[in-house]
C-alpha cells in the first residue's frame, strides 16, 4: 500500500530550533553560477558543463598537511566528454567507464586492469555493477550489460536518454531515464520485470539522480518536486512517497526543486538533498521524516554514523548532525570551485574540484587536513574500494589513494 507522507507533519517538534538555517544560494548553477535547465524533449546532447561562471574560483591558500595521502596506483579509461562518470566499488574491485564506451574492471589493491570492454556506441551513463553484471547506458536509452568476464551479455532499451548510472543487484538492473521512468530489467536476460514513472516536469536539472537499494525490499530514488520514492524491488509499486522539500517561488525557474545525487542509506536512515530545497533524512522503512534543513545542493550527500556531509550550490561544504540535522560546521574556503559530491570517510570528508584538487577536511571541524593535485577536473564523488580511496577525473584517469 502506498503511503504519501507529508514531511512537515512528520518532522519532530525539536526541529524548530533557534539555530540559524544555512543560507540557500538562489538559482545558482551546477558547474558555475548559471542554473543549467533543460526543457524535456529539446535537451539535445549538451551536458552540465561549459556554462560561463559568474564568479572566479576561490583561490586556494597554503595548508599544513596534517594527513599523509599516498597514491597507490593509477589507471585510465575514456574521457567523460559532456557527461559525468563515477567509479563504482564492489568489494575490492572498481568499475569505471568513459563516454567513448570504454569500461574497465580494476583491482583496487594493485590498480591492475583485470578486464576491459568496449560498448558498440558512445555512452552517457554508467557503470553500474554488482561484480557479476556491469551495465552502461546511452543517449538513445540503450542499456548494455556485460558479464563477469567483460563480454556483452544483452542489450535492452529504457525508452529515453539515460544520465544516471544503472543500479545493479538483487537479480535486477534498474535504469532511470531522463523522462522520470524507472525500469527494472532481469540481470540475467535483460527482460523487463517492472517499470514506474512520474509526470515529466517542464523544467528540470539536466543531471543524473541516483538510486539505492534498501535491503532486499526497496529501490529508493528522488524525483523533481523534491520527492523521495521507495519502490518495491519485486513489483515496482511505490511503498512510500515522501516530500523531502517543496517548490518555492513564483517563476518556474525559482520552483525547480529536483532531488540531486543519490539517496544514501545508513542504518535505518535515508538521507538526501535537493536543489533550491532541503537536506534531510527519513526513516528507511516508513518514509517518515526525521529532520530537514533548508539547503540547496547540486550533487547530493554522504553520511556516516555521525555526520551528513553536503556541498551547497556556492561550493561551501557543510556537515550536519546525522541525529538531528544541526549544523556541526561549514567550510566556505572552496566556494565557486565546482565541487564534487563529498565522501564521509573515517575522520575525513573528501571532496574534489574542477581544477583537479582533492581536498581532505576534518570530519570533526571542517579544517583542511590534506590536499592532492590530480590531472583533470574532478566532478564525480570519490568512492572507497576495500582500503583504497578511488577517484576518477574527467579526462579519464583513475587514481587509488591510501590515506595514512
Amino acid at each position: 500500500m502506498m503511503i504519501l507522507n507529508d514531511f512537515r507533519r512528520s518532522m519532530p517538534q525539536t526541529m524548530a530550533t533557534s539555530q540559524a538555517e544555512p543560507p540557500v544560494p538562489a538559482r545558482r548553477g551546477i558547474f558555475g553560477a548559471v542554473l543549467t535547465l533543460a526543457v524535456l524533449g529539446t535537451l539535445g546532447g549538451c551536458g552540465l558543463f561549459g556554462s560561463k561562471p559568474a564568479h572566479e574560483p576561490t583561490p586556494l591558500t597554503e595548508i599544513k598537511q596534517a594527513l599523509t595521502v599516498k597514491q597507490a596506483w593509477t589507471a585510465s579509461v575514456g574521457k567523460a566528454g559532456a557527461y559525468s562518470f563515477a567509479p563504482v566499488a564492489v568489494g575490492d574491485a572498481v568499475f569505471a567507464a568513459g563516454a567513448n564506451g570504454s569500461i574497465v574492471r580494476v583491482d583496487a589493491a594493485t590498480g591492475a586492469t583485470t578486464w576491459s570492454a568496449k560498448a558498440d556506441t558512445s555512452i552517457t551513463a554508467g557503470p553500474g555493477s554488482d561484480g557479476e553484471t556491469t551495465v552502461v547506458a546511452t543517449h538513445k536509452g540503450d542499456v548494455i550489460a556485460f558479464d563477469h568476464d567483460g563480454k556483452q551479455a544483452w542489450k535492452a532499451n529504457a525508452g529515453s536518454e539515460v544520465l544516471t548510472a544503472p543500479l545493479v543487484g538483487r537479480g535486477l538492473v534498474v535504469v532511470r531515464a531522463i523522462n522520470n521512468r524507472v525500469t527494472a530489467f532481469d540481470a540475467g536476460t535483460g527482460s523487463v520485470r517492472w517499470s514506474y514513472s512520474q509526470p515529466v516536469s517542464t523544467l528540470t536539472l539536466r543531471t543524473g539522480t541516483g538510486m539505492t537499494f534498501v535491503g532486499d525490499r526497496a529501490v529508493v530514488t528522488g524525483f523533481p518536486g523534491g520527492k523521495l520514492v521507495a519502490l518495491d524491488a519485486n513489483t515496482g509499486n511505490p511503498l512510500w512517497i515522501t516530500p523531502l522539500s517543496y517548490p518555492k517561488g513564483v517563476t518556474e525557474v525559482e520552483r525547480v526543486n529536483d532531488v540531486t545525487g543519490s539517496p544514501v542509506v545508513f542504518g535505518r536512515q535515508i538521507c538526501g538533498a535537493s536543489f533550491q530545497g532541503r537536506v534531510g533524512c527519513v526513516d528507511a522503512q516508513t518514509g517518515n521524516g526525521l529532520w530537514a534543513r533548508d539547503f540547496s545542493s547540486p550533487n547530493g550527500v554522504s553520511q556516516d554514523e555521525r555526520v551528513v556531509a553536503a556541498v551547497n550550490t556556492d561550493g561551501a561544504v557543510y556537515a550536519f548532525s546525522a541525529a538531528d540535522g544541526s549544523t556541526l560546521w561549514q567550510n566556505d574556503k572552496l566556494k565557486y570551485r565546482d565541487l564534487s559530491a563529498p565522501l564521509a570517510l573515517g575522520r575525513v570528508v573528501v571532496v574534489g574540484d574542477k581544477q583537479g584538487y582533492l581536498h581532505f577536511l576534518s570530519r570533526d571541524n571542517g579544517d583542511f587536513l590534506a590536499r592532492v593535485k590530480l590531472s583533470g577536473a574532478i566532478s564525480a564523488q570519490p568512492v572507497l574500494a576495500g582500503q583504497t580511496l578511488v577517484v576518477q577525473t574527467r579526462d579519464g584517469n583513475i587514481y587509488g589513494f591510501r590515506p595514512e
